[in-house]
């Protein structure tokens, strides 16, 4: 569902955001914006599920490993 709001910009601003996205586009410009900011997603449950591949955990244990030896055998 969708929700009206009202924002309130400088002119010079608005008159960029018509020019740059273009009219009736803006509202969406600006959700794709901010969504990032006020949408978390459930880390715990994301981690969770990655946890769960065991193909992804094995390949990234072997990166892990990998990059430490090289760290390791690294003269300083």
């Amino acid at each position: 569902m969708q929700k009206k709001l009202t924002i309130t910009v400088d002119e010079e601003v608005y008159t960029g955001l018509y020019k740059t996205v273009g009219p009736r586009k803006i509202s969406k410009f600006v959700e794709d914006l901010v969504r990032p900011y006020v949408i978390r997603p459930n880390m715990e449950l994301s981690y969770s599920q990655m946890a769960k591949d065991k193909k992804r955990e094995a390949e990234a244990l072997d990166w892990a490993e990998t990059t430490f030896q090289d760290i390791a055998h690294e003269k300083g």
